[in-house]
């Protein structure tokens, strides 16, 4: 009797951590449209540049200073207490022509909120940034990436999309040398890419993001030397509305147009892809060290 019983335990065990992994990849995996509808790349050979957890002082100003310098527009999905926090900030970003999405109030962990928690968060930061700007965003990036099981019901009664990533720099982890040859060994077809202007939504003090500002111009160049473009208005991702998303990619919805899409963009940045690394590598040695100690120039916003 003990080994039919022990076989059940271990079918047992072994279909619980299936659920388990099935559960977390749903939670918490950029591509997974579990949970809800998500958009985590765009199509063709425009990649789009995003920015979370933001605004600081002085990064975001910095930052802004080098897209417009180089002509490129970016999504900043804003913490509401940092926005209020920097109010003068969220009107630059506006009224120079990115979009702005919706990252909470305080940078929680959406799967331990409960369905009013995450109405609230949502909610008082969308009151905040329309006080700002006079818009409510229509983009939403949760925290972390991690949605709760409430999050998609939450957004469709708000007329809310949410955005993801494909292509993260991990500048919370690595010098800006580091920041720059993980993104644009990433970058592929409408990448969308995660770097960061602030941290969470902690207090000032503790928010240093030089490593991404000296990053910023390296992957721009990197990126433009491999035949990728950016947007020059409307910074969503190619084949979106501003403001709206085209879902049918991340939900499997059939779609003729975005497949269309999908081919030319994948022939058009095929000798991109073949030149990347070498792009890098010789952007990576003309900087070599300096990168990653370089002072940002200081920005008033």
């Amino acid at each position: 009797m003990r080994i039919p019983r022990l076989r059940i335990l271990s079918a047992g065990l072994g279909t619980a951590l299936a659920l388990v992994g099935v559960l977390a990849y749903g939670l918490g995996s950029p591509g997974s449209t579990l949970l809800a509808p998500s958009l985590s790349r765009g199509e063709g050979p425009e990649v789009l540049l995003t920015f979370d957890d933001g605004p600081s002082v002085p990064y975001t100003g910095q930052i802004l200073d080098i897209l417009r310098a180089e002509g490129v527009k970016a999504t900043f999905f804003l913490c509401g207490s940092a926005a209020e926090r920097y109010p003068e900030l969220v009107r630059r970003i506006r009224d120079e022509g990115h979009e702005i999405g919706n990252h909470t109030w305080s940078h929680p962990y959406l799967y331990l909120a409960g369905r009013a928690e995450m109405a609230a968060e949502i909610d008082r930061t969308q009151d905040a940034l329309e006080r700002i700007t006079g818009t409510r965003p229509v983009w939403f990036r949760p925290p972390f990436g991690v949605r709760g099981f409430a999050l998609r019901g939450v957004l469709e009664e708000r007329g809310m999309k949410m955005m993801l990533w494909s292509d993260r720099g991990h500048d919370g982890a690595l010098d800006a040398a580091g920041i720059t040859a993980t993104t644009l060994a990433q970058l592929h077809p409408g990448a969308i890419v995660l770097l960061h202007d602030g941290f969470e939504a902690k207090d000032p003090a503790l928010v240093d993001r030089s490593a991404t500002v000296s990053a910023l111009p390296s992957i721009i160049a990197g990126a433009r030397a491999a035949g990728y473009r950016f947007p020059s208005s409307g910074a969503t991702p190619t084949g979106t509305s501003r403001g709206g998303a085209s879902l049918a990619q991340s939900t499997g919805a059939p779609a003729a147009a975005a497949n269309q899409a999908r081919r030319a963009g994948r022939a058009a940045s095929s000798s991109a892809r073949r030149d990347l690394s070498s792009a890098s590598a010789s952007l990576l040695a003309a900087e070599g060290a300096s990168g990653s100690s370089q002072k940002p120039s200081s920005s008033r916003p």
